[in-house]
């Protein structure tokens, strides 16, 4: 597997780089929105000083790690960072997402993500999962556009808001032959289940 720090991608209209310092204030804007933050595990941001401890936490600490993929999707046209895409470095390699409202719809994200699918392949990754809020459906058709399938779902009692969700998790493996599953949270937690999902086959 290549090892790389968040490489510099771009896209039809979008640039993806490494957060800085001076993309605080577009991601207050996007962390502080309730809209946004409601299918996020966390309160949405009240201060600077909260977004600040977010950026560094979630993203600046990540460029220290020998391989990251954390970006700040942004605007080719204006610069502005507009939302993000983050792989966890964990054995799920688990792909989340945020974009502010305003460019809901526009396929903004789907393009984001599917650049950073592309190069996590070329690395030799073996595989990305990604989940969501059953209430979230939107979320979920990001997965299935970037050829993500549904697996499987659980009921987690999410952590700060301490609510029980029930996430629907989907994998693409990059190796067309293999059938694996990641089964970390239906072992996890004990509610799990699959679901009848119309159009998506398992």
């Amino acid at each position: 597997m290549i090892y790389e720090s968040t490489p510099l991608l771009t896209t039809n209209r979008l640039i993806l780089r490494k957060y800085t310092e001076d993309d605080l204030p577009d991601l207050f804007e996007l962390l502080r929105d309730p809209q946004v933050n409601t299918f996020l595990p966390w309160f949405p941001a009240g201060t600077t000083e909260d977004a600040h401890r977010f950026l560094h936490e979630r993203f600046l600490s990540q460029y220290q790690k020998p391989s990251s993929y954390s970006y700040a999707v942004c605007l080719k046209e204006s610069g502005h960072a507009i939302g993000y895409v983050c792989l966890s470095d964990q054995e799920s390699h688990d792909l989340g997402y945020a974009l502010r409202k305003e460019y809901w719809r526009l396929g903004i994200m789907t393009e984001a993500a599917a650049a950073v699918v592309r190069r996590v392949k070329e690395a030799g990754y073996p595989y990305i999962t990604a989940t969501h809020d059953r209430k979230n459906p939107a979320s979920g058709m990001v997965m299935k556009r970037l050829g993500m399938t549904y697996r499987y779902s659980y009921v987690e009692q999410w952590q700060p808001k301490n609510i029980p969700v029930t996430f629907r998790m989907y994998q693409l493996n990059f190796d067309k032959d293999t059938k694996q599953t990641y089964m970390e949270y239906w072992n996890r937690y004990p509610i799990h289940f699959i679901e009848e999902i119309p159009g998506q086959d398992r």
